[in-house]
């Protein structure tokens, strides 16, 4: 009977039937449809192929399911993050504080006063939620928002360099994550690109040679995700400042990442944070919002009074701004440094950088034995391992901090992918990374040991 298509029911039959009306209530009629007549012609074209016409009719419904339910699923899915780099890029960088949380699901659900004065109840600016904490944190003068710290390096330096030119030196054009690169960012900012100095030693000098009629701003770029080392020299940040007040010219200071507090209080190495950049001297400065932050995505501009008053007149300030969700979220993810006693207790970013080695350790060998039996059933082995985890999203690049995890091993030299695949394919999905030979699963970020277990299948 391989060849008889009656086997197969009609798109009516399968409507109309009960497991038909249940699927078209969940998913609605237009999907279903699609989703069956695609099913059915694969089943013609199996049965003309010689397969058996009554088995592919009794799967039928059961395949429809599955088609249907992995069509509703979204892209955008939660996953394990135990690759060993905690703001992963690809992964989405920060998790929010719970506070942040609670702020944007506030903001999606309600109307807010955005944009609007309540004592006066004339028009507001969406800046003045957060530019007091921002003053208040960072010591500046002013302070602005867009939807990320290559936009916010976008408007200043359109603001100030537009068909002038902007002085760099040439070991700061860095390239940042997808292929972009300092000086294509200053190309569409219209800002002519004057390198000086060399990749690895620029001088006072070489910027007060460089600087004339034509020269619209003063551009120190921080390497976040790079370092130079060896016979380097670099020109300070509160020397450049002064160089760039004799001159005339506004000195712009990117620190990329960006971080409020000194890391070393938690045992990382020091990062300049944007108060000191302030301190310095520095008449601008733009930073990241979800990285060493911990907030959303969102790109800081703080500075002099009449500087960020130019950027918020221009035009791409409206292109570039940012919505009410993540403004209530950065709104209460700032308000948390106002507390930097408990601050690595209520952002999760600096929680888990500061995740002490023994406890990551402790965790590993609780859950070494119960993942090795999970993974048994698939072939593969499973050991409690040192690692370690990096910070990611270009912070601190060449520095790890001492972790544990889980080292899984199996036959044949392509196990690490094979496994690597599976645990990707789940309904949540692992994210491990492969060194030596194995598929390791960094737990930094694995906040409870059943969310990995429950992961592998219960």
């Amino acid at each position: 009977m391989s060849g008889d298509y009656r086997a197969l029911p009609s798109v009516d039959q399968v409507l109309s039937g009960a497991e038909g009306q249940a699927l078209v209530a969940e998913h609605g009629r237009a999907p279903v449809l699609a989703a069956l007549r695609a099913r059915l012609d694969a089943a013609r074209a199996a049965i003309r192929a010689g397969a058996d016409a009554v088995e592919l009719a009794a799967g039928l419904t059961p395949a429809l399911v599955a088609d249907l339910a992995q069509a509703a699923r979204s892209g955008l899915r939660p996953v394990l993050n135990l690759s060993g780099t905690v703001l992963h890029t690809n992964l989405g960088r920060a998790l929010l504080a719970e506070a942040a949380i609670a702020a944007a699901v506030q903001a999606m659900a309600n109307p807010l006063a955005l944009e609007f004065d309540l004592g006066g109840g004339s028009r507001g600016q969406r800046d003045d939620h957060l530019r007091g904490l921002l003053c208040e944190l960072t010591g500046a003068e002013d302070a602005t928002v867009v939807n990320n710290n290559a936009g916010a390096v976008l408007i200043a330096l359109n603001s100030f360099a537009q068909g002038r030119e902007a002085v760099v030196s040439r070991g700061e054009l860095i390239e940042i994550g997808g292929a972009f690169r300092m000086p294509d960012i200053m190309a569409r900012a219209g800002a002519v690109l004057r390198e000086v100095g060399t990749t690895n030693r620029t001088h006072p000098r070489d910027y007060e040679g460089a600087l004339g009629p034509q020269t619209g701003v003063i551009l120190k770029v921080h390497p976040s995700n790079y370092r130079i080392e060896g016979f380097t020299a670099e020109v300070p940040a509160p020397a450049l400042a002064a160089i760039a007040r004799k001159a005339g010219v506004p000195l712009m200071n990117d620190l990329g990442s960006g971080s409020l507090v000194d890391l070393s209080r938690w045992g990382l190495r020091r990062e300049p944070t944007v108060a000191e950049a302030v301190a310095e001297g520095a008449d601008l400065v733009t930073f990241s919002g979800d990285k060493l932050l911990g907030g959303p995505q969102a790109g800081f501009i703080l500075g002099r009074k009449d500087l960020i008053a130019q950027i918020n007149r221009n035009p791409l300030k409206r292109a570039l701004r940012l919505d009410k969700i993540r403004i209530a979220a950065l709104e209460a993810t700032l308000r948390l440094y106002r507390d930097p006693d408990r601050l690595a207790e209520r952002l999760p970013t600096l929680r888990y950088l500061a995740r002490p080695k023994p406890e990551i350790a402790a965790q590993a060998a609780r859950l070494a034995p119960l993942v090795g039996a999970k993974v048994a059933a698939w072939g593969y082995a499973c050991a409690a391992c040192d690692c370690e985890s990096q910070i990611g999203s270009g912070a601190l690049p060449v520095d790890t901090i001492p972790s544990a995890g889980l080292r899984l091993t199996g036959p044949g030299g392509d196990a690490p992918d094979r496994l690597s695949a599976r645990l990707r394919g789940g309904a949540v999905p692992v994210i491990g990374h492969i060194r030596d030979g194995a598929l390791v699963l960094d737990l930094r970020c694995l906040g409870c040991d059943d969310d990995l277990l429950q992961a592998l299948g219960g």
